[in-house]
């Protein structure tokens, strides 16, 4: 397992990693609170009923994501060249804001959300009893990652539990920026296991504040 000192760059960028080499990002509450409601949108193309129907078969509609600056980092217009290359995108443009555009097929949209997901249920699994957190019994979330419930061994959280909570804004925000879908607030539970009494709850719409 990566020692405590090393936690925030692998939460964040373990599940990056899949879709894009990502620059800087900044690892602040409120900052992953601005990500998190930034407002993203997923569109189809424009195509009669009957083209989008055939399309929709072979998994060839277009989708188009509107990624925010924050997920982008510090990379120019040939990185992302390289990457819509390498992932066979139809294209990814840099924005003047510092935001992307990504325009893809749903079938490879599918496979990335499918890819995404399974990199933070298994990031998630190993946080289970590991090094770093070794009084988490159990995790459990919503199909969205916009609800964790972590059922813990302890009474109070120490520094390492409480960091956790940006990782959880950070997965569940993510998917949601990638899916297209709007995620308003991240709620992070804490549970202790042997009362089922709640420690704490944080929510990413407070951050900041």
């Amino acid at each position: 397992m990566k020692k405590l000192n090393l936690l925030t760059a692998s939460i964040i960028f373990s599940t990056l990693i899949l879709l894009t080499s990502c620059g800087k990002n900044t690892n602040s509450a409120s900052a992953i609170s601005e990500t998190i409601s930034t407002e993203t949108s997923i569109k189809e193309s424009n195509t009669n009923a009957e083209t989008k129907n055939n399309l929709d078969a072979i998994g060839n509609a277009d989708v188009e994501l509107n990624i925010p600056a924050k997920f982008i980092g510090e990379q120019a217009q040939d990185d992302l060249n390289e990457l819509c290359k390498e992932k066979g995108y139809k294209s990814i443009t840099l924005n003047d804001d510092g935001s992307a555009t990504y325009i893809l097929t749903k079938k490879q949209h599918k496979k990335m959300m499918n890819e995404l997901k399974d990199n933070i249920n298994s990031s998630i699994s190993e946080m289970i009893g590991s090094e770093d957190f070794p009084n988490f019994t159990d995790i459990t979330y919503n199909e969205n990652f916009t609800e964790f419930e972590i059922s813990t061994k302890s009474t109070e959280l120490n520094m390492a539990d409480r960091f956790s909570i940006l990782g959880f804004y950070m997965y569940g925000g993510m998917y949601n920026i990638f899916n297209g879908t709007a995620a308003d607030n991240i709620s992070v539970k804490f549970v202790n296991a042997d009362s089922g009494e709640e420690i704490l709850t944080a929510n990413s719409k407070d951050a900041g504040k």
